[in-house]
């Protein structure tokens, strides 16, 4: 059980801190796309609604759905970010999008969804 833990918290962590590099390599023009990757890791801000529950770090709880910035309507925005013409809203946008992804899959690993 230990080595499932270290397991989803591996994929959880690179999903939000090294994916987003390949991601952006693949997906925005040459010139830009280290500033994308650093954008869309930047993302992590969004876990800031965190802050928001008690505790503020529960394993066992899903934060899909749960925390404001992870919900449907949230996504939305980040979809509607992904419409902009902006490279660096793009960024966000998509950023956003492959954290909520990453949280949901950390949700289906842990049990909690």
């Amino acid at each position: 059980m230990l080595g499932h833990e270290i397991l989803r918290t591996l994929v959880h962590y690179s999903g939000h801190f090294l994916v987003p590099f390949v991601i952006a390599r693949l997906v925005f023009p040459r010139e830009i796309w280290l500033k994308a990757a650093l954008v869309m890791v930047a993302t992590i801000v969004i876990d800031v609604d965190h802050l928001l529950a008690d505790p503020i770090f529960d394993p066992n709880r899903c934060s899909i759905g749960f925390h404001p910035l992870h919900t449907l309507w949230a996504g939305l925005v980040y979809v509607g970010l992904v419409l902009v013409p902006d490279w660096r809203a793009r960024a966000f946008g998509v950023g956003a999008l492959f954290h909520l992804a990453v949280d949901a899959n950390d949700c289906f690993l842990g049990g909690t969804w």
